[in-house]
């Protein structure tokens, strides 16, 4: 039995671009320091004068994400920033589907998208047949 590897761009594209347009609406929270944000902030045990530092840095992840040559530093780095999230909120003791594992849900979606626009990463995929690559 052959296995067939199909690239499917505009698949990896939506699914991309959901995460990319939730992230981009974060960052641009925090570059405002609207109310909430910075509320939240506090709330997770920040000082609120980091917020505009954590909007860039969320900014250039995604930049560096949506750039094709870069695709793959940029899911790497918002996948640290990610863990971030994941160890503030088990430390905070949030509610482990909507806060804790939210930020794995939009990991799993850029690099979800990712590989389903660059089928040459999926040799990285433990279910790989690697004798075919």
């Amino acid at each position: 039995m052959q296995t067939v590897t199909q690239d499917h761009p505009l698949a990896g594209r939506l699914i991309s671009g959901l995460a990319v347009a939730f992230l981009i609406f974060d960052s641009i929270g925090k570059l405002l320091e609207v109310q909430p944000v910075i509320d939240g902030t506090i709330q997770l045990g920040y000082p609120p004068d980091i917020v505009f530092g954590l909007g860039l840095t969320l900014l250039t992840c995604v930049g560096v994400y949506l750039a094709p040559r870069t695709s793959v530093l940029g899911a790497t780095l918002l996948t640290g920033y990610l863990g971030g999230a994941v160890a503030t909120h088990v430390r905070v003791n949030s509610p482990l589907l909507t806060h804790v594992l939210f930020p794995t849900y939009l990991a799993a979606l850029l690099w979800g998208g990712l590989m389903l626009r660059d089928p040459g990463l999926r040799v990285f995929l433990p279910w790989h047949d690697r004798s075919r690559s």
